[in-house]
């Protein structure tokens, strides 16, 4: 379950899910440009409630969750909004590997109030006890009243090698988001898995304090009005461009550090209900030529999930 745990970590920061729409663009305008970094709510979701729950040797799992957000999250960029946030989902891991996921999302900021579903599949595998890879792919539907809203990204697909030596565990996972447009995201993370068993009435406490920075590519387009400064421009701009005075875009490509994030995530379980609680600081950072209209930020996370335990042949990721 550590691998599961320390994939929660990441994924919360490359999808600090909802983590996570593009606040530059938002909210629910007229161009209604969702960025979903890693972040991946569903995976995010789906990892949070499998990773409190400690089935028997071979068997698969179904879990029931519900979960709330003080603050809602833009490409592990917070938007600073003041009103929280609520979520649902289903998810099933089964034993050899194979995952999915729906999860739905709530907020009092949105027009309308339920604003988006996601959908996902996906596969871990455990090659030995120090290395394992889980791969996911998300699909995003938005429900919004405006007829004009943009939205460039409703699929995602994720790569995470992972790395464990005793309580350490580090991650370098990748991230593709496309659809008419398409963005690469990064997140290299480290963390440490704490844990205590059967402590007074409850089945375990887990700690998983992590350290994440986001890197991703951007594209920016600027517009200047092309102002001739004599006759004969005049007539050089309507012969190039149909006009006396047209308007230039240029479009430049930036890619370096987005955000970087400090998780720590507390989950305690009593059989097979878990609670859990997060706690994460963003510290947004700009890409080269961008202004940033938001600053640092904190927020907490809750969430109680119940499982139902199937059994079957295996369970690769122990």
């Amino acid at each position: 379950m550590k691998r599961l745990g320390i994939l929660l970590i990441i994924l919360l920061s490359a999808s600090l899910s909802l983590q996570a729409q593009d606040a530059d663009s938002l909210l629910l305008g007229d161009e209604l440009d969702f960025l979903l970094t890693g972040d991946s709510a569903s995976i995010f979701s789906l990892i949070d409630s499998l990773l409190n729950a400690e089935p028997p040797k071979g068997t698969s799992q179904f879990a029931a969750r519900l979960g709330y957000n003080s603050n809602v999250l833009a490409a592990g960029r917070t938007l600073g909004i003041e009103n929280f946030g609520l979520s649902s989902g289903l998810s099933y891991y089964h034993s050899s590997g194979f995952f999915g996921d729906v999860s739905g999302f709530w907020s009092k900021d949105f027009d309308p109030t339920y604003y988006l579903t996601i959908a996902s599949v996906g596969y871990s595998y455990l090659f030995n006890k120090y290395f394992s890879l889980i791969t996911s792919y998300d699909r995003y539907f938005y429900n919004t009243n405006n007829d004009d809203a943009y939205i460039p990204y409703r699929n995602s697909f994720t790569v995470s090698p992972m790395f464990d030596v005793k309580i350490l565990t580090t991650s370098l996972a990748y991230s593709y988001y496309f659809g008419d447009k398409n963005v690469h995201r990064l997140t290299p993370s480290i963390g440490l898995t704490l844990q205590k068993k059967n402590v007074g009435p409850f089945t375990r406490i887990t700690l998983l304090p992590s350290f994440l920075v986001l890197f991703g590519n951007e594209s920016f387009t600027e517009s200047e009005i092309l102002v001739p400064q004599t006759r004969r421009e005049a007539f050089q701009n309507l012969r190039t461009y149909g006009r006396v005075f047209p308007v230039i875009e240029t479009t430049r490509h930036e890619f370096g550090m987005m955000n970087y994030t400090l998780v720590i995530p507390l989950s305690v379980s009593i059989k097979k209900t878990t609670i859990g609680i997060t706690y994460a600081y963003n510290v947004p950072k700009a890409l080269p030529g961008e202004t940033l209209t938001i600053s640092e930020s904190s927020f907490l996370s809750a969430n109680l999930s119940y499982f139902f335990d199937f059994r079957s042949h295996k369970k690769p990721l122990e």
